[in-house]
């Protein structure tokens, strides 16, 4: 099968249709702003080259997929009928029922009518004679917009690195971003896992369970917690519906955008064995709030060692063979300076017989060979080669469609330097055009839902001003996004997310500046500050009447 998409040239036009609003995307953020807008009167519609909704849940369907965010938090919060309907079943949903949360929310609001599905947008050119947007699809329409919004997700352009060889492998290939909907059948065979993030921890201990032999190669070890995945009973449902209310507001205004308070001290302010007893406590409970147990974790080495090393240490107790011990523990970043995992048996996979870990740090590949994989030590043959390999992050579904602003400006030139953008929502240069929770913004640092909904709602609240205030087009300012870069920056300057080469930084990409992309300032003060930026007349835009009427 084919890894990558190639990336289609635009047809010739067949129809063409005139909207208020265009939307990238059918996934959360998506269909809540379909929501949104349709509120407002508007006239929307929403383009997904997918068959239905769901975004980054409708392709990744890898064994043991599953959110990392605990199922009563990632969800919707604009609906309280949604909230006391809705049930989940598991801590930590998996994809199968996040996916049926998706349909579902799409079926109560009556979203499909106003999703074109199996259509992807290639081109988006602003007219400034008309104000207006000229998108084009593959399915060869024309769709003139008013306002253009990109919901097109943080995780959703995969990454298969360019291998030597790597058309030449006559075994199933699979990449775990772009799963068979059907899904696939490991039993008996040899599979090979490149790669050792998110997605190869949740899935390896499944794949394993299936194939007669697991080989996974490693270039860089994870930091990986324990999810303590389990069924939710009915009396805690009921009181996380009881407490929704409470739980929200916590949620919009902590850092990360979830329901825990923010830590008040440091690491290194407790003695080592209050300290060892908070992180056993937290290792019980699992999840990724063991990262935020201590205000200083982001910013301090010596307090993010002591963390790194108690997961070490687990990791140490878990896998009994202790040079595999070794190789699966990460020594050369800091905790969390990568997204830590959650995981369900990760690292005791490495105990059993038929799993073997290839260290591609001291035995890189040379080549992928129609039987399997060469290292520079030795050839691993293979039935099945499964690239968990991750994604061009935040960046890489924006870049695939062709955008030209004023003057006919690309944004792929404006950003060959790296994303710049003014508070993560719009560009300067590119008139109503929005972004929704990525670049310059909290996004992948906080719980996706609590980002997508604010994003959602300042970006509709400020159309609706738009239109009621006689305005026909808003735009950044360069001097206002060039402060905000150098925001953005500067914060991250001050943590230790710039010691590691993550997808944060854009490092798996070769050839992409290496700029960290998200905002880590924290979700609530994030959203203080767009509020007032906007009740004061949206501060650092340019809001204008174009030279044709509405």
């Amino acid at each position: 099968m084919s890894l990558l998409r190639p990336r289609a040239s635009v047809p010739e036009t067949t129809s063409t249709r005139e909207l208020d609003a265009l939307i990238v995307g059918a996934g959360f953020s998506g269909m809540y702003l379909l929501h949104r807008l349709r509120g407002l009167g508007l006239a929307a519609r929403v383009y997904e080259r997918g068959e239905d909704v769901g975004g980054t849940w409708y392709w990744n369907r890898y064994p043991g997929a599953r959110c990392d965010i605990e199922s009563v938090d990632y969800s919707y919060s604009f609906s309280p009928e949604l909230e006391q309907e809705w049930e989940w079943s598991e801590r930590y949903a998996a994809q199968p029922e996040i996916l049926r949360y998706a349909g579902h929310v799409a079926d109560r609001f009556d979203l499909r009518r106003d999703i074109q599905f199996g259509a992807q947008v290639l081109s988006a050119e602003f007219d400034e004679a008309a104000g207006r947007w000229h998108v084009r699809t593959d399915l060869g329409e024309l769709i003139v917009a008013r306002y253009v919004v990109l919901a097109t997700g943080c995780l959703s352009a995969g990454n298969v690195p360019d291998l030597p060889g790597r058309d030449a492998f006559r075994g199933e290939t699979y990449h775990t971003g772009d799963w068979p909907h059907d899904g696939v059948d490991f039993a008996g065979k040899r599979v090979g896992v490149l790669g050792t993030g998110s997605s190869a921890i949740q899935s390896i201990p499944l794949i394993a369970e299936q194939a007669a032999h697991t080989v996974v190669f490693q270039r860089t070890p994870n930091f990986s917690l324990p999810a303590h995945n389990r069924p939710l009973t009915p009396e805690f449902r009921a009181e996380v519906k009881r407490d929704y209310p409470r739980r929200r507001e916590i949620a919009r205004y902590n850092s990360g955008g979830v329901t825990r308070a923010d830590p008040e001290i440091g690491a290194l302010e407790v003695t080592d064995e209050e300290r060892r007893e908070i992180y056993e406590r937290q290792w019980r409970a699992g999840g990724l709030n063991f990262a935020s147990l201590f205000n200083d974790l982001r910013t301090d080495r010596a307090a993010n060692e002591t963390a790194a090393e108690f997961i070490r240490g687990k990791i140490r107790e878990i896998v009994e063979d202790a040079r595999t011990a070794e190789l699966l523990s990460p020594k050369d970043y800091p905790f969390g300076a990568k997204r830590p995992c959650v995981d369900t048996g990760y690292y005791a996979t490495f105990n059993r017989e038929d799993v073997q870990l290839v260290d591609l740090r001291t035995e890189p590949i040379a080549e992928i060979t129609p039987h399997g994989v060469r290292t520079a030590a030795a050839e691993y043959e293979v039935d099945c080669l499964v690239y968990a390999t991750g994604f061009d992050a935040m960046t890489g579904a924006v870049n695939a469609i062709d955008i030209r602003g004023r003057g006919g400006e690309s944004l792929r030139e404006a950003w060959a330097a790296g994303p710049r953008t003014y508070l993560g929502v719009g560009c300067a240069g590119f008139p109503n055009l929005f972004l929704i929770a990525t670049v310059g913004s909290p996004s992948v640092l906080s719980n996706m839902m609590t980002s997508i909904e604010q994003h959602v709602d300042w970006v509709a609240d400020c159309i609706g001003r738009l239109r009621a205030e006689g305005f026909d087009t808003i735009e950044a300012t360069e001097e206002a996004q060039n402060e905000w870069v150098a925001h953005v920056n500067e914060l991250a300057a001050g943590t230790l997310f710039l010691d590691a080469a993550s997808w944060y930084l854009g490092a798996n990409i070769p050839g992409k500046p290496r700029v960290f992309m998200p905002y880590v300032g924290g979700v609530g003060v994030y959203r203080e500050l767009c509020d007032r930026i906007a009740a004061e007349g949206y501060r650092g835009f340019r809001r204008t009447v174009s030279a044709v009427a509405a």
